[in-house]
C-alpha cells in the first residue's frame, strides 16, 4: 500500500530563498489534504524553481524527517523517442551520474571485498529492488541483487515483515541505495526498513544492521537535536567498530541536527558539485545543515573556537548539483505528475544531504578500513585525503565559519570532501 502525506508549504525550497529554519517551516502553516490546494501553495512560492518531497518536513517530537529534495523541473532534459530504452532515457536526463562520483572524489575502479553497507530508513520501497537493477545496468556497474547475496531487504527486526508503503521515503530509499552504489559498486547492500520515522524504530533497525554484519551504516533523516538524544546515542548509535554516518540536514545553518550531532557518528554536510568544461567545481550547498549542539560536549578532537559544544559536519560530500543526482524510481511517479515534476522515463534528479551520507558512506565500504575508521575522530588526524571546500554559504552568521565555506574547518562542509581514500 502506498502511504501518502499531506503536502504543506514548508516542503517548498526555492532557488532564491533565505535559509529556512526548522521554526521558520513550522510557522508556514498546516499542511493541506488536496492536490489542489497543494499545488496552488507551490505556485504562490514560486514553483518553478521549488523542490519538493513529502517526508522532509517538519516533525514532532521523537520523530525523524528524511532529508532529500527532488527537482521539480528538469527543463534541460534532451527529448527522448517514447520506445528509448532506459539507458537512452537515463543518459537523456541531467544529473549526476556514477562516473561522476568516481571522478570527481578520485574514487579507485575496485576496493575492499565483500564489505556491508547498511541504509536505514523508514516504511517500504516495493519497488526498491528491481529500480536498483536497473540503475546499476544502465550505469554498468556489476547487478547487485537477493540471488547474488549483494543486496538484502529486512525490516527493523530483521525479517520479512515490511512496514507499509511511502512515496516520500520511496525516493528516499532508492536514493540511498543508488547512491551507495555510485561511490561502492562491489558493495553489498542491507536495507533495513523501519516500521515508522520514529528515533525508537530508527534505532532499533540501526541496531539490527549491526547485528546483520554491515561495517558501515547510512542514516539519511534527522531532527532537531533534544536532550532525550543521549539516551538514544547510547543505545542505538554507538557500535564500536561499525562507521555510523549520518546526514547534516537540509535546513541550513540552524539548531543542530541528531542522530547526526551524537559523539559517535560522523556528521556529512553537503555540497554543490558541478561538472566544469577541466572537471568538477565544489562549494558548500546553500541549505546544508550545520550547527553548534546545545547538549553534546565538544570532542577533544574539534579544534573550532567559536562553538563550544560539537560542531557539524565533519565531512561533507555532494548533496546537490544543478540538476541533482540522477535516479531511478518507479515508485510514486504518478504523485510526482500530479504536483507537476517532470520525470523523464521514471528518471529524477534528486538531492539533499541524504545524498552526501549514502555516498560517504560507500567510499568507507569502498576503503575497507571500518574498524579502524569507525570514530567521527579518524578524518580529522587523517586530511591527506580530503579537499578543502571553500566558498558558499548555508544561511546568515556573519560570515563566521559555522555557516560559511572557508579555508579550513567550517559547518556546512567540515573537513572538506574526499579525494580518493586515505582520510577514510
Amino acid at each position: 500500500m502506498r502511504r501518502l502525506l499531506p503536502v504543506s508549504t514548508a516542503l517548498l525550497v526555492t532557488l532564491t530563498a533565505v535559509t529556512l529554519t526548522a521554526a521558520t517551516l513550522a510557522a508556514a502553516g498546516p499542511a493541506t489534504a488536496t492536490t489542489k490546494s497543494s499545488e496552488a501553495a507551490m505556485t504562490a512560492a514560486g514553483a518553478g524553481s521549488g523542490r519538493y518531497v513529502p517526508c522532509n518536513r517538519p516533525v514532532a517530537a521523537g520523530q525523524a524527517r528524511c532529508l532529500s529534495i527532488v527537482h521539480r523541473s528538469l527543463t534541460r532534459t534532451k527529448a527522448v523517442g517514447p520506445f528509448a530504452t532506459a539507458e537512452a532515457k537515463a543518459k537523456a536526463i541531467p544529473g549526476l551520474k556514477p562516473a561522476d562520483i568516481r571522478a570527481a572524489y578520485r574514487l579507485p575502479k575496485t576496493g575492499a571485498k565483500n564489505q556491508t553497507v547498511a541504509i536505514v530508513d523508514a516504511f517500504d520501497n516495493p519497488n526498491v529492488e528491481k529500480d536498483l537493477a536497473v540503475y546499476r545496468s544502465v550505469n554498468h556497474l556489476p547487478a547487485c541483487t537477493t540471488a547474488n547475496k549483494c543486496f538484502r531487504k529486512v525490516d527493523q527486526r530483521g525479517t520479512k515483515k515490511y512496514p507499509e508503503g511511502d512515496i516520500g521515503w520511496g525516493i528516499e530509499i532508492s536514493l540511498d541505495v543508488q547512491a551507495v552504489s555510485a561511490s561502492c559498486p562491489g558493495c553489498k547492500i542491507l536495507l533495513v526498513e523501519a516500521d515508522e520515522p520514529s528515533t525508537e524504530d530508527l534505532g532499533l533497525a540501526v541496531n539490527t544492521a549491526v547485528r546483520l554484519g554491515a561495517k558501515v551504516i547510512s542514516n539519511s533523516y534527522g531532527a532537531d537535536e533534544s536532550s532525550a538524544d543521549a539516551a538514544a546515542s547510547k543505545k542505538y548509535y554507538t557500535h564500536p567498530g561499525v562507521a555510523i554516518v549520518a546526514s547534516s540536514g537540509d535546513y541550513g545553518f540552524t539548531a543542530a541536527s541528531a542522530p547526526a550531532v551524537m559523539p559517535n557518528v560522523w556528521a556529512i554536510g553537503g555540497t554543490l558539485l558541478n561538472p566544469t568544461k577541466t572537471g568538477y567545481s565544489e562549494k558548500a550547498w546553500e541549505y546544508a545543515g550545520s550547527g553548534c549542539s546545545a547538549y553534546v560536549q565538544k570532542p577533544a578532537y574539534q579544534k573550532d573556537k567559536n562553538c563550544g559544544m560539537r560542531t557539524i559536519s565533519d565531512l561533507s560530500a555532494a548533496a546537490d548539483s544543478k540538476d541533482g543526482f540522477a535516479v531511478y524510481d518507479t515508485y510514486g511517479q504518478s504523485e510526482l505528475k500530479d504536483f507537476g515534476f517532470v520525470p523523464v522515463g521514471n528518471w529524477i534528479g534528486v538531492g539533499g544531504t541524504s545524498l552526501s551520507s549514502p555516498l560517504i558512506a560507500g567510499m568507507i565500504g569502498l576503503a575497507g578500513n571500518a574498524a579502524k575508521a569507525a570514530a567521527p575522530s579518524y578524518p580529522y588526524s587523517h586530511r591527506s585525503g580530503l579537499q578543502d571546500i571553500v566558498g558558499g554559504s548555508n544561511g546568515y552568521c556573519g560570515n563566521d565559519y559555522l555557516c560559511t565555506g572557508v579555508k579550513g574547518y567550517d559547518g556546512p562542509t567540515g573537513l572538506g570532501s574526499p579525494r580518493g581514500l586515505k582520510s577514510l
